[in-house]
């Protein structure tokens, strides 16, 4: 086990920086996720890790230990990709115990850690199995084996689980989880999917072109987005973000949001500007209330009002596509753009609405996340 430090680590492809200078200490047994979008920079920084890519920038160091200078055999991790890569040629127990013959390990010792990552796995019944003869979810556990008998400081999980089916990825998932706190290996686990890195991770990287915008344990960042961009991507579905219209009346200041003018609490910073609020902040307003919602409210609830564009019917709940009349934003490279989204509502109870229909939602203005114009998060004391 071993703690993980980048320290002003940048790295450039011809003469175009994919990843500036970046900080980022991974503790010592924790089970970090790197979370972002595609093209973001997630795989590269595990590549800088193992070695596979010079950095172009910055120190990396593992337990202390500087390794730019050391190649990907001698800085100890193990890396398991999308891909199997297994050897078709070979049996389940052939492939766990190749990198141990590649070592020069005794027969001995190759047997008890192939034999201690079978059990740990659930591969012992198939060990003399081809990876022609076995399942998805078994070619991606002997995948993670091979990675497991070879002891290493950190593990490199490079989204695992993409190729599996829906059922396989949740339990896959759970056994990565599971094998990580028993083990206690420090490893850092790269994925696009926030399910992924919401259920799994001790912590949360989320990057945006190369920068890292916010890192914390998974609620943290759900409940307290550092800004517009980790607000809006984690979460599904995601965060609605409006840019409302402010205004100050009789010593007060008002937001127009819903179609009527609300008074904001005292609390709210003068500096916010954007507006955003989960879909379970929502719950079905009553019939009568329609009428009410292009009216002036206090600063204990929202009324939004708008026609049904879609319903996602999940058995527990219905996710609720509205349009309204509200100015919605979304982040976008360089800055933030108008959206042309719809207003999204999970609601666990009651009737699910029909296609056309008109909806009055409700919600209270202390669930709302305040944005400054740059799109930075403020607390309530501003």
């Amino acid at each position: 086990m071993a703690e993980v430090e980048f320290q002003r680590v940048g790295k450039a492809f011809g003469g175009q920086t994919v990843i500036p200078a970046l900080d980022l200490r991974v503790r010592d047994g924790e089970l970090l996720v790197l979370l972002g979008p595609s093209g973001c920079g997630k795989s590269t920084l595990l590549r800088l890790l193992a070695g596979l890519e010079p950095a172009s920038d910055g120190e990396i160091r593992i337990g202390g230990r500087p390794v730019d200078g050391l190649g990907p055999r001698e800085r100890n991790v193990a890396m398991v990709f999308q891909n199997y890569a297994l050897y078709p040629h070979k049996t389940v127990r052939g492939n766990l115990e190749f990198p141990l013959r590649m070592r020069g390990m005794r027969r001995g010792e190759r047997d008890r850690r192939v034999a201690e990552a079978a059990r740990a796995l659930g591969l012992e019944a198939v060990l003399d199995k081809r990876p022609a003869e076995l399942s998805g979810g078994q070619r991606q556990r002997v995948a993670m084996g091979r990675a497991i008998v070879r002891e290493p400081d950190v593990f490199l999980m490079d989204e695992p689980l993409s190729n599996l089916d829906a059922r396989l990825r949740v339990q896959i998932r759970a056994e990565i989880g599971a094998l990580q706190r028993r083990i206690g290996v420090t490893t850092l686990y790269v994925t696009h999917d926030q399910v992924e890195a919401m259920t799994l991770g001790d912590r949360v990287a989320v990057m945006r072109d190369g920068v890292i915008q916010q890192v914390g344990p998974p609620i943290d960042l759900y409940e307290r987005p550092a800004n517009l961009f980790v607000a809006g991507f984690l979460g599904s579905p995601a965060m609605n973000l409006f840019e409302p219209e402010y205004e100050h009346r009789a010593g007060a200041r008002r937001m127009r949001l819903g179609g009527g003018w609300i008074r904001l609490p005292e609390d709210v910073p003068d500096r916010a500007r954007f507006a955003g609020l989960r879909p379970e902040a929502f719950s079905a307003g009553e019939a009568g209330e329609a009428s009410d919602a292009g009216k002036a409210k206090d600063e204990n609830g929202i009324l939004v009002c708008g026609k049904v564009r879609a319903v996602e019917l999940l058995g527990h709940e219905h996710i609720v596509y509205l349009h309204t009349e509200d100015r919605m934003v979304e982040p976008l490279p360089g800055g933030i753009g108008a959206s042309e989204g719809l207003l999204a509502a999970r609601l666990a109870d009651g009737r699910a609405p029909s296609l056309g229909e008109t909806l009055t939602l409700r919600a209270r203005i202390s669930r709302i996340h305040w944005f400054d114009a740059e799109g930075m998060a403020l607390d309530a004391a501003g």
